[in-house]
């Protein structure tokens, strides 16, 4: 039997997705390969099926990303037999329109979102935000507001009374919308379940080399170099959210199944970003601060 909260939490992101669709000219759904945004294309599959989705699928590749993750992204597409538009941090690094700090390359990806919409005129960029995450994503409406810079100001967002939206935009301007913003982690994962969708192996238990760094465990890799005292071990690990390997943490688990991941979610104390990225403990604003330069 689904779960009732479940339905109710379809049934507003279904009627989001419908309205972006039906409001804003040329939305774009931002697609990671992440559980997040697997469940954003089974739910835009509910709102727009049997047709085509009114939208195309946008990547932002940091270049860093993890390989199984890419790969999902790339056959689960393929399988809808939809559009996917792939833009790299890579070509914006190489365009110096950035440049490489040697720390993650999360931040950067602000610069090549921002031209990708600029690039195809879209008016909105539909993203598997979540307020639970994180205390600057609870700052958001379902409809953010984008100014023609681009950029977010968590103090001039517009009122969201009942489910009424406002989508006005002036030319050059855009938004962000957030159809599970209203989502927990635990909720994503009861409706993967309940979706039977599948995922990359990442989010599952599976024996991996890591190190650790500033109390997390990150991924042995080519794209982070270990400082002299860090030294590589092998461990039964699992991560909660997928993204640059630079900068996204495993956590020690033996959760193998997608009910033995709810049972894990159900005891833990410690938030999903605040566990698995490193970025993101910099500072308590670490997060506010990308966001207002056009972060997702």
């Amino acid at each position: 039997m689904r779960l009732p909260h479940l339905l109710s939490l379809e049934s507003e992101a279904i009627f989001i997705l419908r309205e972006t669709a039906a409001e804003l000219e040329k939305p774009v759904l931002l697609f990671s390969g992440g559980k997040d945004s697997a469940v954003l294309l089974r739910l835009a599959e509910k709102a727009f099926r049997p047709a085509k989705f009114p939208f195309p699928i946008l990547h932002i590749d940091t270049g860093h990303n993890f390989p199984e993750a890419l790969e999902f992204r790339d056959r689960r597409v393929k399988e809808l037999e939809e559009k996917l538009i792939v833009r790299s941090v890579e070509d914006s690094i190489r365009a110096g329109k950035v440049s490489e700090d040697g720390g993650s390359r999360n931040r950067l990806q602000s610069v090549t979102l921002l031209d990708a919409i600029q690039e195809f005129g879209f008016t909105a960029a539909i993203g598997g935000a979540r307020r639970d995450e994180e205390k600057a994503r609870a700052k958001e409406r379902i409809f953010s507001f984008r100014d023609s810079f681009g950029q977010w100001d968590p103090k001039n967002q517009r009122p969201e009374l009942w489910n009424l939206y406002n989508c006005k935009i002036r030319p050059g301007e855009h938004m962000r919308v957030f159809p599970i913003s209203n989502w927990t982690e635990l909720d994503v994962w009861q409706y993967i379940a309940e979706e039977k969708l599948e995922l990359p192996p990442l989010y599952f238990s599976h024996t991996r080399q890591v190190f650790e760094r500033n109390g997390m465990l990150l991924a042995v890799s080519e794209y982070i170099k270990l400082q002299t005292k860090e030294k590589p071990f092998e461990a039964t690990v699992r991560f909660r959210t997928v993204g640059d390997m630079s900068c996204t943490a495993a956590v020690r688990s033996t959760a193998a199944t997608i009910s033995e991941v709810i049972e894990e979610i159900i005891v833990s104390t410690v938030s999903e970003r605040g566990s698995s990225r490193v970025d993101d403990t910099l500072s308590e604003t670490a997060m506010e601060e990308r966001k207002k330069e056009g972060y997702f």
